[in-house]
């Protein structure tokens, strides 16, 4: 697959011929779509494979995949230094994270097994199943949230994992598949579609695209080229109203401007 830049047109590049017909064209003007306004860069460990990010207590927490790279490191967010880390071992690809009291939980891609790890210690404190495919996590504060690259958001329940709602996430009535790293942000879910630099802000009631963030010239700035080296990861400082986003192995984590912040331009 090669990556193109997902413009004002056109939502997203194949993940393969048995999806291509699902993959929605958009309409620039039927929801609004905003450049991402960049207020800060960081460094980014430049081989950190992406999957999962979110920011706690002054924390930043990194998930990475691939078979055999595949872990969850605490990262200092103005060094880009891993602090600790733990390795998700093989033959396992891990996937997204969320916290969750004093655990964080991470997926895995095609395995139906996640783990509890402690955030003090990062020690493995348990595991969990779940049907299907492992993309992202993310909390609105009762449930966790998971994508797995269809059109369906789970909301789970964070002790049991049990499944306690659905929801179909669509734009202009069509579904809208490979929803990937989550956040929760200002009551709505941002995601990362895969293989785009678009970041979707959908409604967690109607599961309708409300609109979009383009972070095509931070891919640019970044310079990656190669086919997976895609945006991926959203962090959000709820308390400094701070959002961070970075990609697949990109040198940079931009801290830009959350939606609600954003002024539109014509």
């Amino acid at each position: 697959m090669t990556f193109k830049s997902a413009g004002l047109a056109l939502l997203a590049l194949l993940a393969g011929p048995a999806v291509a017909q699902d993959i929605p064209t958009l309409d620039p003007t039927s929801v609004p779509v905003v450049p991402a306004q960049v207020v800060a860069t960081y460094p980014h460990d430049p081989q950190a494979y992406t999957e999962g990010l979110f920011y706690e207590d002054g924390k930043l927490w990194e998930s990475t995949g691939t078979v055999g790279k595949s872990g969850i490191r605490l990262v200092d967010l103005r060094t880009g230094k891993v602090l600790k880390s733990v390795a998700v071992d093989p033959p396992l690809y891990g996937e997204g994270i969320a916290p969750w009291r004093d655990q964080i939980l991470s997926l895995t891609w095609k395995n139906g097994i996640g783990f509890r790890w402690s955030k003090s210690t990062l020690k493995k404190l348990g595991e969990f199943k779940y049907e299907g495919e492992g993309w992202a996590l993310t909390s609105d504060g009762t449930s966790l949230i998971l994508s797995d690259g269809t059109p369906v958001l789970r909301f789970v329940d964070p002790a049991t994992f049990k499944v306690r709602r659905t929801l179909t996430v669509a734009h202009d009535g069509q579904p809208l598949i490979n929803l990937n790293e989550l956040e929760y942000v200002d009551g709505e879910i941002l995601a990362n579609v895969w293989l785009t630099d678009r970041i979707a802000r959908i409604d967690p009631k109607s599961g309708k695209v409300i609109g979009w963030i383009d972070v095509s010239e931070l891919h640019r700035q970044v310079g990656n080229t190669a086919e997976n080296d895609v945006a991926n990861g959203i962090a959000w400082d709820a308390k400094k109203r701070r959002l961070f986003v970075t990609g697949k192995d990109w040198a940079y984590i931009f801290e830009i401007k959350a939606p609600k912040d954003t002024v539109s331009t014509p």
